[in-house]
């Protein structure tokens, strides 16, 4: 085709031409390419139409020189070198690009893994169960699964850096949301008292008699419709900021990895994805390591009282500064999504991959009649092309009723249905992990929420990445089949399983706390304190527990333990309160502010370390088992597969794992506090049931992952028997022939 006659076409005459080309593309990929370095010039061509004609002009007489110089037969070779002479701008470079999104990625990943470090933070702040916080840390999903199909339908047809940028917008105004509830909500109360009146907060808890008591803070007035409609509202707030988040991520991976495919040299695109990930692996890390370090700062750090507060990290009744998270990663998101309004529709190809490909196109022209026969034998596969592939030339109603057919023809593969079954119950085994294993810590060795979050983040999370890249390079370097990465699959899920049974055995029981558990094998108290405070007028639903070092008893508040008095020590600039004439307590003897220690505070490094080193096995049959999905379906399938893939797993693992989890720990739950009349926060577990039933649902799932890996590797070591018998059968009748 003449390259002067597409500098005279106008839009008009294109349309029609382009469409003619495009049927062109199932002869072969010979004709692919010659098709696609026509159609670029046409596009460059219609674009400079308006610069006038003796631009044109000049543009022509350099392209139709040039082509004298290169190939005539292919004139994709001047459109390179005059590209390679502009100077690229920093919004037409793909490594840019590449930086952008990585720490897009990163600061998303940090927004969205915010809310399970401070999981058990909220729970406390606002009254929540378990199951609902789990209910919550999950409902991000719902957003995002909703249009993750209509994304994947239009995912060519807009344009991709803005739709990314739009998306971190709506991800950081979700960031927003999720801290608006400690704005519109009152200061933290930590006890019953006034807060108007701080000189109660002790009298509140000592044991006086009926007629000195002070009223009680919760009174029938404060629990007004008005009081239950604020809370309702709160929690519904951050229902729809989780929904915000899982809708605004949306766009941001699957068109980020697009846009870097489609402009990134062939060569350089494994190399700029791994890069991609390799950062976006450190977002869990940094939002644990966040969380650790917001949570030591008080929860109304913006608005302390006039005295100050006498509460220490170490306090159950402690709340951090749970909000503040969430605001530091919503800006962090708006400054990493200010760039993606710059970068253009389409930016041009690195010059290494035109390099590259003016070598494959010249020796495709000096193969001719090779690339004939390959053409030929390709033939049939094209016209075959799967969904992916023919779908942005789909209508929305032809793609409607193009999808469950691949869809089911997808899932009948035994290999991939296998293979996403596992990968189905080790996320639902992270997922559960992830949310809840900092809150399993604080309760189970009694350590601090921001210690539980930094043992995640500094240990955890690193080794697991460890362990996908431990994963990814022995897959690379020793280059192995469906068979052996099957292989390798079920040995990994076999060391995490051994991994994980000496967890049942590292913890202690629940201590003993006066009216709510018993020592081993003393018969229940008739009442729900013990009689010794029955002279004092204690409120049930107040907490500020005390702990009888002596016996290692704790009481739900000093009126409990029967004491009348309070001092307050100084050591070492800090100050330690202690009751004092304590009726409960042998000698009528003083008992330090607080709860008990645990007797297995020591066994939590052991313990971390076993999880983190099962987290690190599992993580090494991530890249095996998706090479195990890419090689196991039709080549026209696999996008499709992939994204299959992320579907299910978000729908039958990330969605339910945090609720099933949560409803796990509430049903190990020995006393709830009360708001209003209604169960909220859970203030005592049995310890040795919620290890049995945390760590036994991450048994079940990796029990799970295991059998699935074996039948993957049973049916594969069949399909090559009967591969090898096949062979064998025609072999022979060649012989006879």
């Amino acid at each position: 085709m003449d390259i002067s006659l597409t500098d005279r076409m106008s839009q008009e005459d294109f349309e029609p031409w382009q469409w003619r080309l495009r049927s062109k593309l199932q002869e072969g990929p010979r004709e692919k390419l010659q098709v696609e370095a026509h159609l670029r010039q046409v596009r460059e061509a219609l674009g400079r139409a308006g610069e006038g004609p003796q631009m044109a002009d000049r543009s022509t007489k350099t392209r139709m020189g040039t082509e004298d110089i290169h190939e005539r037969k292919l004139s994709v070779g001047p459109q390179d070198s005059q590209q390679d002479a502009q100077p690229r701008g920093m919004f037409q470079n793909i490594k840019f690009f590449v930086l952008c999104h990585s720490l897009l990625q990163l600061a998303q990943l940090m927004i969205s893994g915010y809310l399970k470090s401070s999981i058990s933070t909220v729970e406390k702040r606002f009254g929540l169960s378990s199951q609902t916080s789990g209910l919550l840390a999950a409902f991000n999903e719902v957003g995002n699964i909703s249009l993750i199909l209509f994304v994947s339908y239009f995912g060519s047809r807009v344009h991709r850096p803005r739709m990314i940028g739009y998306g971190a917008l709506l991800v950081a105004l979700a960031g927003l949301l999720m801290a608006l509830p400690h704005f519109l909500s009152e200061p933290y109360r930590y006890d019953h008292s006034s807060p108007e009146d701080r000189s109660q907060d002790f009298e509140a808890s000592l044991c006086l008699p009926t007629t000195m008591a002070p009223a009680s803070g919760l009174s029938n007035d404060s629990c007004s419709r008005s009081t239950e409609a604020k809370h309702l509202t709160m929690v519904g707030i951050m229902f729809t900021a989780q929904t915000l988040l899982g809708i605004g991520g949306v766009p941001i991976q699957p068109f980020g990895i697009s846009y870097i495919d489609d402009f990134a040299h062939h060569s350089n695109s494994p190399l700029y994805l791994g890069i991609l990930f390799a950062i976006t692996m450190m977002g869990p890390g940094l939002a644990y390591g966040l969380g650790s370090l917001m949570l030591r700062l008080y929860v109304d750090i913006d608005r302390m009282p006039e005295g100050g507060i006498n509460l220490t990290t170490k306090d159950p009744r402690w709340v951090g500064a749970w909000w503040l998270g969430f605001l530091i990663s919503a800006g962090l998101v708006v400054l990493a999504a200010s760039p993606y309004f710059f970068f253009p529709r389409e930016m041009p190809k690195e010059k290494h991959e035109l390099h590259f490909r003016r070598k494959v196109l010249a020796s495709a022209a000096s193969n001719g009649s090779k690339d004939e026969e390959l053409s030929s034998q390709h033939e049939p596969l094209k016209k075959q092309a799967g969904l992916a592939q023919i779908a942005p030339d789909l209508t929305v109603v032809q793609f409607i009723k193009v999808f469950p057919r691949v869809l089911l023809r997808t899932l009948r593969h035994p290999i991939f249905l296998l293979v996403v079954l596992s990968q189905v119950c080790t996320s639902s085994m992270v997922a559960g992990m992830a949310t809840f294993l900092p809150k399993f810590l604080e309760r189970q060795f009694s350590i601090t929420a921001s210690f539980a979050n930094l043992l995640l983040g500094c240990l955890t999370i690193p080794l697991a990445i460890v362990g996908i890249v431990v994963g990814g390079v022995l897959v690379k370097r020793l280059h192995l089949s469906p068979m052996q990465c099957s292989a390798l699959c079920l040995l990994g899920s076999l060391l995490c399983l051994l991994l994980s049974l000496p967890l049942f055995f590292i913890g202690c029981s629940t201590h003993h706390i006066a009216g709510i558990t018993q020592d081993p094998g003393a018969q229940p108290g008739p009442s729900l304190f013990p009689g010794c405070s029955e002279p004092c007028s204690c409120q049930s639903d107040d907490f500020n527990p005390v702990c009888d070092t002596g016996a290692y008893v704790e009481y739900t508040t000093p009126c409990h333990a029967g004491c009348t008095g309070r001092v307050v020590q100084e050591a070492l600039g800090k100050s330690q309160i202690f009751y004092t004439n304590c009726s409960c307590v042998a000698g009528n003897g003083t008992v330090p502010a607080g709860s008990c220690e645990s007797a297995c505070s020591r066994l939590v490094l052991p313990f971390i370390l076993l999880i983190s080193l099962g987290a690190a096995v599992a993580s090494v049959t991530h890249t095996p088992s998706f090479m195990l999905i890419l090689r196991g379906v039709k080549k026209e399938d696999k996008t499709l597969a992939v994204g299959m893939q992320f579907m299910l797993l978000r729908v039958l693992a990330w969605m339910p794992s945090p609720v099933i989890h949560g409803s796990a720990i509430d049903t190990t739950c020995v006393h709830w506090a009360l708001s209003c009349g209604r169960r909220a926060v859970c203030r005592y577990y049995d310890h040795d049931l919620l290890r049995n039933r945390f760590i036994g649902l991450q048994f079940f799932f990796k029990s799970g992952s295991l059998v699935c890996f074996a039948l993957v590797l049973a049916i594969l070591r069949q399909q090559n028997r009967e591969a090898s018998t096949k062979a064998t059968e025609k072999s022979s009748d060649l012989q006879q022939l």
